[in-house]
């Protein structure tokens, strides 16, 4: 292959050109206005097309290329390429004029002309690349090179001479290759020329109408243009013109076609059993099947256009094939849009075919052929038609994501542009290219189409480049040449009309019939079928003739005959014998495969039929006939002329590839309508486009989407529409006149027009609202309901006028008949009676309008659907079929509207409605009538008896056999009785203030599933909650039962708020319906009898206008200066005095952002002032914020004031040393708890003199009982120890203060709440509802209001926006980043230097947020990697980059105010529930206490977006201060458990008094129904409070954590509560343990022990995340439940084994999943340890300890212990096999790392030795550090105790191990039966390489916290595998001794004991020494002695 070259000839000098051209303008004197160049220039330039900016520049561009050597061909491709589609009619215009131009400009020769040396050029075909070869393109080099020097020589010479352009061309030598090219021209028939200049050619148009010389003629009356060699006949009957068929194309020169065995393994498959491509798909491959261009392919019918879709989607599946020959399936989609549903089907066949090789799904997605979402995700390639296309993506919500992976789009028969459904062609095309413009995705468009005119319209439509990707055949290239007659038959009256046509049929049918060729009839109607055959036999016989038409009797004629016979089509069997077949959709199956297949056979002569087969069914004929051209439109409701699409598939069928030269095809139409169908098939009308009547649907359905927002993007899309081209091409059919089009050549003002126009159109019609003085569109609802349901405009203007909520059925039906849908439905006079006679028979309701109307006949016919009723007439059984189709969306669509208005009579009636007319079932007919296996006796027995469902259910099979007279039946009644969808509701509702009340509703499903009945997904339900009495509904949601539930019976949870008004209603109602099933719903009723309704809130603490008091005021320079500020702010200043000069407790409640944390400041300096020696203690609710205050506290307190601060989370678990010095302890409410648990042995908690809590209004969230509990015990101690702690609250304004107030023990004078409008910076709040049940789909439909958000309220300022999943991060990011690039500054949100963010942006990890910041865009969730984390927040706060989008715990973990906030979604994902959840309305405050910074701004905005139906409930609430109510009742059990193990609590009299401290105990007096107490008085308190203490207990009892005393009052701690309690386990998990561990338990279920934990209950599987667990279990060794993917515990199984095996996690999600569930990990392992202790069971005690160590260091306990240190891998373990030869040594493998360290002897060289061959040195220096840092233990041991023959305790060592059994000395002579203390001497033996003093800390690079390294010891016997002891070790630094304390065995004799020594964190170090013991009989001395002298030492929890 040569080398290619592209050249651009564009890019000129500027400067000199500039110089040359004016002088030469001067010196040639021509006029500018005279130069045809410049008037072009000019024009081009003026109307828009800023190429350059100034029109000498584009003047002298555009000379040197006209006056260039290329051929015309070469240059249209460069001057298209130079000047874009706009520049079109230009280029036409300067190539005409080349010579000219040229010439004028060339008059004077000048001086020198250089010509390149002429070698011999390559052929240069008419492609946009020019060739050269290496050789051509060196020469052009040295020839420029010469040329730039002969200028500058001749610099300074006369003017005449320095004018000299490098042009390298002879004007002679032009002209003659000008008259050589028009010489050419003439031979070269393909070449386009228009009658009058000559055309552009384009290289792949062939084109012969638009050369053959024209020959006009008169045609029925009209002039026409007639191609050469027709033969045109006149009679007194009729008018023929026929058109002989084609020649075909002669093969060109470059032609070769494609032979399937050249393409790739792809195309091999794909088109096996082809063997090569035919001559146009040859033409085309290259370009389809190599490039991504846009395609427009115009070619005859038949002549394999399906095959060239098919070369473009064989491109697109190859762009996805992985290198292995994977396909990735999930990275793209491709659609075909078909015209007809026939075709579609036909299309899915051939694809799925042809694709199934590869594996590739095709699936038909049409009005017939619904999918389901999960469906369409596995399918890669949609066929479908143009509506269902448009509506799938009119609904930005439902499908954004199936939209955004479409890679190629397919538009078949695009010549519809000019039908009734060309509009939404139209709209599709520009939706999806503003698409491609907007995401800057590639989306390829490939349109193809029959021959039509004007196919440059088309394709600038398309943005198809006319010189790449259009490609026009026209008829020579069809496969079988057709021949065309046209006859015209000229009488008017219509009976001779039908006798002529049936006679010239006949003439022509018999002429073909006498050729011995077969022939098709076509006509319009089913019944025409049946009469033209007869008519045609009954003249064939009259004649004489019908021998003519009989088969040939063939062998098979017999079989043929019989399989005829058998049928039941009385006149399919009598024409058969005489060779003529029938054929229509209204025939069965079977008969019309049979006609088909005779036809075939050659045993038809005649076959006539409907169109249908044209479309469905690819049967050729010789020729075909079009007898009439009149066809029944039901959509039109009346008749009209046969489309040119139709004619032209007919004609399609004619000529059979295999057998004829050339096909016939007739068409029979009246004299009138000849000269319609001539120019149409010889296509001389260009086609026009049809928008305009639409203009008003497709802009709202634009609105609605959220593309058009403002009437300039409205003006911007209408120009992306085929309307615009044409409006521009031909404006007087659209009404511009010329002068208008002169002033506006781009008709911008034209296009204004229009969208103002249909604009206030909709605004009249509320579908949306329009700001005329704006220009901006909002959406409606009604608006969107119309989009999605594609309900025309006029429609919903009738709906405005006639629809309201006291409507009845009747009314609704008229209602619905009305739409304008059926307008053209017209009542004919034959139609009549029948339509009576169905009135009579089926309409059950009033039909209003009777017979005579339209209305009334849709009314009608639409009972006659339901009823189920049959049809006679033709024309009423295809209207029939049009209302029905359509009747049903209308009504959805009013259903929908009616639940927007919030009318629950009208919204039941009208889901009825839409289910009636789904189920053709009247709404009073028997609901199991929706069973089609049960006869009709039998529900017409069951109506007659009444049985209504409910009594069914309760009836017994064989009771409802005997009601029913047919004892068999019973089971089946029963079976289907069972399967209608049931479900119970119960609710539980909770006041929340005196106006909301939220509600709980369990909803459980009663029925049996069956996949035949209720498909595999699930069950779609409607629920509301109205009031009878208002008619108004409160709250509306859809839900899916999903299969599953309804199979394990899981109920489903649905949670919301609804208002409530006083005086109290009496009840609502909650009623639940189903969405496909009439007779299936279910009503709850709220009742209000017994609600008794919160206090009424006491008012807010006002804000006293007091003069701002200075910093000075604390009396501390050193306190001072740690504030930036001289003044405190208002709230500060109030506060001040009680915090800082009193010790009262203080509850402060201050909106976000009023400096609260500079409040808990004061009150810890007046500890440090007061009480030196006392702690503060500051609890924050979360690790970040925990953080955030230590990093801030570290610097300010700790260095500045020299105060102690210290962390205390789950992460950083200081020693109790640093715990102790500590001045200030900085914690998490759960970690604080766990410590003040045992208050009494930890001195340092009774130190404690002021506890502050921050956030305390989280009381009411999940982790609120652990506050609950901290203050409860701070209040609990402080009584008992007489020294009181200071309890200081921080929170959000809050409404119901006193209440905490009160339990905190605060008077009147420590509270302040202060109403939430006091903000230091006020807020604006913006809520705006979405519309839509799915969550994923709303998100993305909130993107544009978010960026639009950003637009007008922030466009500079900094912008937070709040997601809730890492997920929804990216997706906005990246929408809003295709947001930008639509604008004219794409990085307008980076305020940094794009170098300056590169350099940042290379030092980003992750791969999204690296795009995303150079666009001035952060994301910021837990997913992503520390630095990444660090870097985003830094730019966003230097206000470098402008918006960051985060996920919700950033609103409490970081300060970062910005000036406008966006909440984009207000629920989460809960894994538990697996459903979204709101967030709790303290996040939702939380966030938008984001906004605003105090420093910056003087108002904050925060625009809230929410689902529409939650609008109500946040306007309310983000407003007005939402009450704290508790959540202890939920883990009371794990809270009394604490105090009955740490001792506070022991009888069930404490565990109640116990409870009156909390803060439960305030609300539940005052909020009584919210706890489901019934009334308040002391009795009912007193009984709710013991049954409460009764059920936790009896809990705890369940789960063996304590017992109750027979005297049912005292309570006993047991061991297990005890382990519960100080590892912070709930008693759930303790209970699984002692039910499921057992003595021996190999490792895989000891995991499975650990992982499901309760603890472990709570991690999230979110959307679709079991499908990645299931596939990440196929990775991994051990097993899990298939059936449990979905389940929290199995996901943590799955963690933990990819964390041992190092397998790669599906994601980022999973990465952060890990770490959480590590953090829990060893506690849980902990107790487990304790657990097995405690039973005294060795073996399972020693797998634990094994299992600590995995976990720690990520490995198997099987692999081997070198895999521990860093960057080995498998493949590295050769090198510790080979006998190393070290120093002389030679020695075996080394089996371990003890082994290891040994050989190395502490250096780090002989490591290097034996591993360097495989590593780096860094690496090398890594693992080396790893090794020398492992802690070696020697290990020495005594035994401590009393021996009958001394007087005291003595201590004895013990042998050592290497000694021989037999020797008496090596075993250790003890007592029977008594306690003795084994002392354990630890000493570290590597010393050499010790670490820094401090470091205590595990080696464990995969773990994700700090750990310190610690031991285990235990003491066990082997033999009877018991635990005698177990005690835990700290950090070894030298040498440590530890007491581990045994008791003897009972019987004499030798025992041996084994200690075990295992590392808590490392695997490979564990060390086992066992101990003779020689048992001696008891001594009770020596027994008495022991239990005198020590205290037991516990066994176990050490």
């Amino acid at each position: 292959m040569q080398n290619r070259n592209i050249k651009y000839n564009s890019k000129i000098n500027k400067r000199t050109s500039d110089i040359l051209y004016t002088k030469f303008l001067l010196k040639h004197k021509i006029e500018q206005d005279e130069s045809i160049l410049r008037t072009e220039v000019e024009k081009y330039l003026n109307s828009g097309n800023m190429i350059s900016s100034n029109p000498e520049e584009l003047c002298t561009s555009l000379f040197e290329m006209l006056a260039s050597q290329r051929s015309n061909d070469e240059l249209q491709n460069e001057l298209f390429e130079f000047l874009g589609p706009e520049g079109l009619e230009m280029i036409s215009t300067l190539l005409q004029q080349r010579a000219a131009i040229v010439d004028s400009l060339l008059s004077l020769p000048p001086e020198r002309v250089g010509f390149p040396p002429d070698v011999g050029t390559k052929p240069t075909y008419g492609c946009q690349v020019t060739i050269q070869s290496e050789q051509e393109k060196h020469m052009m080099k040295l020839y420029r090179r010469e040329e730039k020097r002969e200028r500058k020589k001749g610099k300074g010479t006369d003017d005449a001479d320095s004018f000299e352009l490098p042009l390298t061309f002879d004007p002679r030598e032009m002209r003659a290759q000008r008259e050589q090219a028009l010489l050419n021209a003439r031979r070269e028939p393909i070449l386009a020329r228009e009658r009058v200049y000559e055309r552009i050619r384009y290289p792949n148009v062939y084109d012969c109408y638009a050369e053959a010389t024209k020959t006009p003629a008169f045609v029925g009356g009209a002039r026409m243009l007639l191609p050469e060699g027709i033969h045109r006949e006149d009679t007194k009957m009729y008018e023929e013109v026929e058109i002989p068929p084609n020649e075909p194309m002669p093969i060109g020169l470059e032609e070769k076609p494609i032979y399937i065995s050249e393409l790739d393994e792809i195309g091999q498959l794909v088109f096996k059993g082809m063997k090569r491509l035919n001559r146009i798909q040859s033409i085309v491959f290259e370009t389809a099947y190599n490039t991504n261009e846009n395609l427009l392919i115009c070619a005859p019918t038949g002549a394999g256009k399906t095959n060239i879709a098919m070369l473009t989607v064989l491109h697109e599946i190859r762009q996805h094939l992985q290198p292995g020959g994977v396909i990735k399936k999930d990275e793209f989609k491709i659609v075909y849009v078909a015209p007809m549903k026939a075709l579609a089907a036909e299309m899915t066949n051939y694809f799925s075919k042809r694709l199934e090789p590869l594996g590739v799904t095709v699936k038909e997605l049409t009005g017939d052929m619904q999918l389901s979402k999960g469906e369409i995700l596995r399918t890669q390639m949609l066929v479908t038609t143009p509506e269902k296309w448009d509506v799938v993506t009119r609904k930005s919500v439902g499908d954004v994501a199936l939209t955004q992976i479409v890679r190629l789009l397919i538009l078949d028969e695009v010549h519809l542009l000019h039908e009734d459904r060309g509009p939404v062609l139209e709209s599709l095309v520009a939706r999806t290219i503003r698409q491609v413009e907007s995401t800057q995705s590639m989306i390829r468009i490939l349109g193809l189409s029959a021959t039509l005119p004007n196919y440059l319209d088309v394709a600038s439509f398309l943005h198809v480049n006319p010189y790449i990707g259009l490609f026009f055949f026209d008829s020579r290239f069809r496969p079988v040449p057709l021949g065309q007659t046209f006859v015209g038959i000229k009488t008017n009256n219509k009976i001779q009309q039908l006798h002529d046509m049936e006679e010239v049929c006949y003439n022509k049918v018999l002429e073909q019939i006498k050729a011995g060729h077969q022939v098709m009839v076509f006509v319009h109607a089913r019944n025409a079928t049946v009469k033209t055959a007869m008519g045609l036999s009954e003249i064939a016989k009259n004649h004489g003739e019908i021998h003519f038409f009989q088969p040939v009797q063939g062998a098979d004629y017999g079989m043929c005959e019989k399989q005829i016979q058998r049928s039941r089509n009385k006149q399919m069997k009598g024409l058969f014998p005489d060779g003529f077949g029938i054929h229509h959709a209204g025939m069965l199956r079977s008969d019309r495969n049979l006609m088909e297949s005779m036809f075939s056979k050659g045993y038809l002569k005649v076959l006539v039929c409907t169109a249908t087969l044209a479309w469905g069914v690819n049967l050729p004929a010789h020729a075909v006939i079009i007898k009439g051209t009149q066809i029944y439109d039901a959509k039109r409701g009346s008749v009209v002329d046969l489309g040119i699409l139709d004619v032209m598939q007919i004609f399609g069928r004619a000529g059979r590839p295999q057998f004829d030269k050339y096909g016939e095809g007739t068409i029979i139409t009246t004299h009138d309508k000849l000269s319609h169908y001539l120019t149409l098939l010889t296509q001389q009308n260009p086609i026009e486009s049809q928008f305009l009547d639409s203009l008003a649907d497709n802009l709202n359905a634009e609105v609605a989407l959220g593309t058009v927002t403002n009437v300039d993007e409205a003006v911007k899309w209408l120009s992306y529409t085929y309307l615009y081209v044409r409006m521009r091409a031909n404006p007087l059919v659209y009404g511009i006149n010329h002068k208008a089009y002169q002033m506006d050549p781009g008709l911008e003002l034209h296009r204004r027009e229009l969208v103002m126009e249909s604009s206030r159109k909709l605004d009249k019609a509320r579908m949306i609202r329009f700001e005329e003085r704006t220009g901006y569109l909002a959406c409606t609802d009604l608006g969107r309901t119309a989009s999605h349901f594609y309900i025309k405009y006029n429609t919903i203007e009738t709906f405005n006028e006639l629809f309201n909520s006291q409507r009845t059925e009747a009314d609704i039906l008229s209602i619905v008949s009305k739409a304008e849908e059926f307008d053209q439905l017209k009542v004919r006079d034959e139609e009549m009676e029948e339509l009576e006679q169905m009135l009579c028979n089926y309409c059950e309701l009033h039909a209003a309008g009777g017979v005579e109307n339209g209305y009334g006949k849709v009314n009608i016919l639409l009972q006659t659907y339901i009823g189920r009723g049959e049809v006679d007439s033709f024309s009423l059984i295809s209207d029939l079929s049009y209302v029905a189709q359509n009747a049903a969306r209308i009504m959805r669509a009013l259903f929908e509207i009616a639940l927007r208005k919030r009318w629950p009579a009208m919204t039941y009636r009208l889901l009825t409605l839409c289910k009636v007319i789904d189920k053709r079932l009247w709404g009073f007919a028997h609901p199991l009538r929706q069973f089609p296996n049960l006869s009709h006796v039998v529900l017409n027995r069951l109506e007659e008896k009444k049985l209504s469902v409910d009594k069914l259910r309760e009836m017994r099979k064989d009771e409802i056999g005997h009601m029913l007279h047919h004892v068999n039946i019973g089971l089946t009644v029963k079976q289907c009785v069972h399967q209608i969808p049931a479900i119970t509701m119960e609710a539980n509702i909770q006041p929340i203030t005196r106006t909301v009340l939220r509600v709980r509703l369990v909803i459980t499903p009663d029925f049996r599933w069956n996949d035949q009945v209720h498909g595999s997904v699930g069950e779609p339900w409607w629920l509301w909650v109205e009031d009878p009495l208002n008619d108004h509904i409160y709250h509306s949601e859809y839900f899916l039962l999903q299969k599953k539930q309804v199979v394990t019976g899981e109920p489903q949870h649905v949670v919301f708020t609804i208002p409530i008004f006083e005086p109290l209603p009496s009840q609502y109602y909650i009623k639940a319906v189903s969405d496909r099933w009439l007779g299936a719903e279910a009503i709850c009723i709220i009742n209000f009898q017994n609600l008794i309704l919160p206090e009424r809130h006491p008012p807010h603490t006002e804000l006293l206008d007091l003069q701002p008091l200075p910093v000075t005021a604390l009396g501390n320079p050193e306190y001072e200066s740690l504030y930036k500020f001289t003044h405190f702010n208002p709230i500060q200043t109030q506060i001040f005095h009680t915090l800082y000069h009193t010790d009262t407790n203080v509850l402060l409640g201050a909106p976000t952002g009023s400096g609260k944390t500079i409040a808990a400041e004061m009150a810890m300096f007046r500890v440090f002032n007061k009480y030196p020696s006392a702690k503060v203690v500051y609890i924050a609710p979360l690790k970040a914020l925990v953080r955030e205050r230590i990093e801030d506290w570290k610097i300010r307190i700790e260095e500045k004031l020299g105060r102690k601060v210290v962390e205390l989370t789950g992460d950083v678990t200081p020693d109790m040393r640093a715990i102790a010095q500590a001045d200030l302890i900085v914690t998490t409410p759960e970690k604080w708890d766990g410590v003040s648990r045992s208050w009494q042995n930890r001195s340092y908690v009774q130190k404690v003199a002021i506890l502050i809590i921050d956030e305390i209004h989280l009381l009411g969230e999940d982790r609120g009982p652990v506050l609950e509990v901290i203050v409860s015990r701070t209040n609990f101690i402080s009584s008992h120890t007489s020294k009181s702690v200071r309890v200081v609250g921080l929170s959000t304004a809050l409404a119901n203060a006193r209440d905490l107030a009160d339990w905190l023990g605060i008077g009147q004078v420590g509270l302040f709440n202060f109403r939430p409008s006091v903000r230091p910076v006020p807020l604006e709040v913006h809520i705006h509802g979405f519309p839509g049940q799915h969550y994923c789909p709303r998100m993305a439909s909130m993107n544009k209001p978010t960026f639009q958000a950003i637009r007008s309220h922030s466009p500079a300022k900094p912008v937070l926006i709040f997601v809730s999943s890492r997920r929804q991060t990216r997706l906005t990011a990246l929408d809003l980043i295709a947001y930008l690039a639509t604008e004219d500054n794409p990085k307008q949100w980076l305020h940094q230097d794009e170098r300056e963010i590169e350099d940042i942006i290379a030092t980003v990890r992750d791969s999204n947020l690296k795009l995303t910041l150079a666009f001035g865009i952060g994301m910021h969730h837990a997913g992503l990697h520390e630095r990444d984390r660090k870097t985003v927040e830094e730019l966003f706060v230097n206000c470098k980059i402008q918006v960051l989008i985060a996920t919700s715990t950033l609103a409490w973990g970081v300060n970062f105010p910005a000036h406008l906030v966006v909440v984009k979604g207000t629920e989460y994902y809960d894994g538990k529930s697996r459903r979204y959840v709101d967030y709790p309305i303290t996040d939702v405050l939380q966030m938008m206490g984001r906004a605003g910074r105090p420093q910056f701004d003087d108002q904050g905005k925060a625009v809230i977006l929410v689902q529409d139906i939650k609008k109500d409930f946040y306007k309310k609430f983000l407003y007005e201060p939402f009450p704290v109510e508790s959540s202890l009742l939920a883990v009371l059990s794990d809270h009394l458990n604490a105090e009955i193990a740490a001792g506070t609590i022991s009888s069930k009299q404490d565990a109640m008094d116990y409870i009156t401290w909390t803060y439960f105990f305030r609300r539940l007096v005052m909020n009584p129904s919210y706890y489901n107490l019934e009334d308040v008085s002391h009795k009912s308190i007193n009984k709710f409070l013991s049954s409460l203490v009764e059920k936790s207990l009896r809990e705890l009892e369940c789960s063996y954590c304590m017992e109750i005393k027979e005297d049912d009052r005292t309570i006993e701690p047991l061991t297990y509560g005890r382990i519960s309690s100080y590892y912070y386990l709930k008693h759930q998990t303790v209970r699984m343990f002692k039910e499921r561990l057992r003595a021996e338990l190999p490792l895989h279920e000891l995991l499975s022990v650990l992982t499901d934990a309760e603890e472990y209950a709570e991690l999230p599987v979110r959307h679709n995340e079991d499908q990645l667990n299931s596939q990440l279990a196929q990775q991994l060794p051990l097993q899990v439940n298939p059936h449990s993917f979905d389940s929290a515990h199995t996901k943590t199984h799955l963690l933990l084994q990819a964390h041992f095996s190092h397998a790669p996690v599906p994601c980022s999600d999973y990465t952060t999943d890990t770490k959480t569930v590590l953090d829990n990990a060893i506690r849980v392992c902990q107790a487990m340890l304790d657990v097995a202790a405690n039973e005294g069971w060795l073996v399972t005690a020693i797998s634990i300890c094994n299992l600590v160590q995995m976990i720690v260091q990520g490995r198997w306990l099987d692999d081997s212990a070198f895999l521990t240190l860093p960057h080995f891998q498998q493949h590295h373990l050769y090198l510790f096999r080979y006998s190393m030869k070290h120093e002389a040594k030679s020695r075996g493998p080394i089996e371990s790392l003890p082994e290891l360290i040994a050989v190395c002897g502490g250096k780090e060289n002989v490591f290097a030795s034996i591993v360097g061959q495989e590593f780096q040195s860094s690496h090398v220096a890594q693992a080396w550090f790893f090794l020398s840092h492992l802690p070696v233990l020697e290990v020495q041991m005594s035994v401590k105790g009393w021996w009958e023959e001394s007087q005291e305790q003595t201590e004895r060592p013990l042998p050592a191990a290497g000694a021989k059994l037999r020797d008496k000395s090596s075993w250790l002579d003890v007592h029977a039966d008594q306690e003795y203390v084994l002392q354990v001497s630890l000493r570290r033996i590597n010393q050499g390489q010790q670490k820094r003093k401090q470091d205590s800390k595990a080696q464990a690079p995969r773990f994700p916290k700090a750990k310190d390294e610690g031991w285990f010891l235990i003491v066990g016997e082997v033999e009877r595998r018991e635990l005698l002891a177990v005690k835990r070790v700290g950090y070894v630094r030298n040498r440590t001794v530890v007491s581990v304390a045994f008791y003897t065995p009972e019987h004499t004799g030798k025992c041996i004991y084994t200690l075990y020594l295992m590392s808590d964190s490392y695997l490979g170090l564990d060390q086992q020494y066992d101990i003779h013991l020689n048992v001696t009989p008891a001594s009770v001395a020596a027994q008495v002695n022991t239990e005198v002298s020590e205290q037991p030492l516990a066994a176990s929890l050490c």
